[in-house]
């Protein structure tokens, strides 16, 4: 019992670590429309323009995206065939969570991160910057997120694992008694 208890405690320790970094990002759409304001108005009103702003919102709405995925599925977010599961029993629905996660979220984040560090690393060799002679030097910045990325939804995939085996493994527990402590485990008591 204490190692399933461990288990539950790491994977909640997960969700939380997601959900905070998700918050964090989430700020960045405040930005976006901010920047994106600025930019429309100095090029329309003022006949001005300036790369730097425009890839501004590129890079956060890259940054959002990126790293708020493993929030939204944490928090059941992103698209699901909702007529098979749905309906399921709790058992059955824990097990789709635990395949799903295992066969196809689990070895998708590992190669996407393998995948990417040379990427990065050659990003980061020559500190490579925008193409546009006033945009942003920090390129190798933004694809760093593509390895963050992977990591924090092959964690989040280890978190659902966790809680579908432990579903699985228990006779009472249920998908969605686990989704409701998963949901509440990023929120303040």
């Amino acid at each position: 019992m204490w190692f399933a208890d461990r288990l539950s405690a790491a994977a909640c320790l997960i969700d939380r670590l997601n959900a905070a970094l998700g918050r964090a990002v989430a700020w960045g759409t405040v930005l976006i429309v901010l920047v994106q304001v600025a930019v429309v108005l100095m090029r329309y009103a003022l006949g001005l323009g300036a790369a730097w702003l425009s890839e501004t919102i590129i890079y956060a709405h890259a940054g959002l995206f990126l790293m708020a995925a493993a929030w939204t599925l944490q928090a059941g977010g992103h698209v699901r065939v909702d007529i098979f599961y749905a309906p399921a029993a709790p058992r059955t629905k824990a097990m789709i969570d635990l395949v799903g996660a295992l066969v196809f979220l689990l070895p998708f984040a590992v190669a996407l991160g393998l995948l990417a560090l040379p990427y990065v690393e050659r990003s980061w060799a020559v500190l490579e910057r925008s193409r546009e002679a006033n945009g942003l030097p920090l390129v190798f910045l933004l694809k760093s997120l593509i390895p963050a990325f992977a990591a924090s939804m092959a964690l989040q995939g280890i978190a659902q694992a966790i809680r579908a085996g432990l579903a699985l493994r228990s006779p009472v527990a249920s998908t969605s008694s686990v989704r409701d402590a998963t949901e509440n485990s990023g929120r303040p008591p």
